[in-house]
C-alpha cells in the first residue's frame, strides 16, 4: 500500500536516500505543482557521497541541490517527463516500478521527472482538461528553461489519462513557431476520447457501464452533451503528426497496450493507431490500406504479443500489443524500458557507446 506513505520521504517507497528530490513547480495560475526528480541509479552511485551529504526531503529550491546540477550541467543527460493516470499521486500503485523501468535502459543518463496535476496529491487546485494541460506545459517549460534540457533529449511518457495529457503537450509544442518536437512519446494504455471510453468501459472488465446505452445513438448523444472534458486524443495525435509531416520534423511515437487491460480495452490503441497513421499523409491512409500493411508487416512475438511500425521520411509510429500486462502492471515491465531507450538511441545513436 502506498496511499498513506509520506511523499516527502521517498525512501519509504524503496528509493535510496536523496535519489528522489521532492520539490514544486509553479503553474501559470500560481498553483504549486508537487514534483519528484528521480536520479538514475548508476549516476547516483557515482555521486553517492555528495548526495548523502545533503539534507533529505522536500526542498523549496531544487536548483541548489546536487541532483539538479547533475541534470542541468550534463550535456548528455536524458530526461523522461512522466504523466501519470487519473487517480492517486506520484507514489501510488505501480508508478514507482514504472520510474525504475523508464531509466533502466541507460542507468547513468536517464533522469525521470514526475508530478501531480492540480487537485492530485499535494498539488492544490481544481483539475479540468484545460488546467491539467496548462500544468503539463509548465512542467515541460521548467525542464526546457530552468533545467536547460534540450527537447531532443526529452521523452514524454504517459499512461492512461497521462497519454491524453502527453498528446495535448505534443500538439501544443508541435504547433509553436518555431515548432518544438521532443525525442519521442510513449503512450501506455491510451484511449480515443472520453465518449468512446464511456461507451466501452466495463467495471472489473465484465459489467458494461454505458455500452448498452451507446447502442442507442440518440440517447448516447444526449448524454455526451454533459461531458465537460473531452480529451480527444484521436484529434490531437492527428494534429501532432500532421504538423510534423508538414514541417519536416523528425518524430517517434510508440503506443503500448495489453490485451488483458480491463480498464481501457486495447481496441482503443488500435483505433488511435489508425488516426496516427492516417495523419502521416495529406491524402490520408484508409483503414483497409493499414490492415493490408499490417497483414504483411506485423511481427508476431508469440506469447509476448505483436509489433508493427509505420514509417515515413520524417517519423516512426510503432504499435506494441501485449498479450498480458493489465492496465498498471505493464508500466514496470521491460517493454517500457526498451521503448524508451529505442527512441533515445534513434535520436542519439551514440548513447550506448558513452561512458557513464
Amino acid at each position: 500500500m502506498t496511499w498513506f506513505k509520506d511523499l516527502n520521504v521517498p525512501e519509504v517507497f524503496g528509493f535510496l536516500r536523496n535519489q528522489v528530490t521532492p520539490f514544486s513547480i509553479n503553474s501559470p495560475s500560481g498553483e504549486k505543482l508537487y514534483a519528484w526528480h528521480i536520479l538514475p541509479v548508476e549516476l547516483y552511485r557515482h555521486n553517492e557521497a555528495a548526495l548523502l551529504s545533503e539534507s533529505s526531503g522536500f526542498t523549496p529550491d531544487f536548483t541548489t541541490k546536487h541532483a539538479f546540477k547533475l541534470l542541468r550541467n550534463d550535456p548528455d543527460a536524458l530526461l523522461v517527463i512522466h504523466m501519470h493516470g487519473a487517480a492517486g499521486t506520484v507514489g501510488s500503485g505501480y508508478r514507482v516500478p514504472n520510474y525504475r523501468a523508464l531509466s533502466a535502459g541507460s542507468p547513468d543518463k536517464i533522469h525521470v521527472l514526475t508530478f501531480d496535476y492540480r487537485g492530485f496529491g499535494r498539488s492544490r487546485g481544481q483539475p479540468t482538461e484545460r488546467s491539467v494541460c496548462l500544468d503539463a506545459v509548465a512542467v515541460v517549460e521548467w525542464a526546457l528553461r530552468v533545467a536547460n534540457v534540450p527537447p531532443s533529449r526529452i521523452l514524454i511518457f504517459g499512461q492512461s489519462l497521462g497519454t491524453a495529457v502527453s498528446l495535448a503537450l505534443a500538439e501544443h509544442f508541435a504547433l509553436q513557431s518555431p515548432p518544438i518536437v521532443f525525442a519521442g512519446h510513449v503512450l501506455v494504455a491510451p484511449f480515443v476520447d472520453v465518449a468512446t471510453l464511456m461507451a466501452t468501459y466495463k467495471v472489473a472488465g465484465t459489467i458494461p457501464l454505458l455500452s448498452p446505452v451507446a447502442n442507442i445513438p440518440p440517447f448516447f448523444n444526449y448524454l455526451k452533451r454533459y461531458i465537460r472534458d473531452h480529451w480527444s486524443s484521436k484529434d490531437r495525435i492527428a494534429d501532432y503528426i500532421h504538423a510534423n509531416e508538414a514541417n519536416g520534423e523528425k518524430y517517434h511515437l510508440t503506443i503500448i497496450h495489453a490485451e488483458d487491460d480491463y480498464d481501457i480495452p486495447w481496441t482503443h490503441s488500435k483505433e488511435l493507431y489508425w488516426h496516427a497513421v492516417n495523419a502521416t499523409r495529406a491524402t490520408g491512409v484508409s483503414r483497409r490500406e493499414l490492415e493490408e500493411a499490417m497483414a504483411s508487416g506485423k511481427k508476431s512475438l508469440g506469447a509476448a504479443g505483436s509489433v508493427f511500425e509505420w514509417r515515413t521520411e520524417n517519423g516512426v509510429v510503432r504499435e506494441e500489443i501485449l498479450k498480458t500486462g493489465l492496465h498498471d502492471v505493464i508500466m514496470g515491465n521491460p517493454i517500457v524500458t526498451l521503448a524508451v531507450i529505442r527512441i533515445f538511441t534513434a535520436v542519439h545513436p551514440d548513447i550506448d557507446t558513452r561512458e557513464g
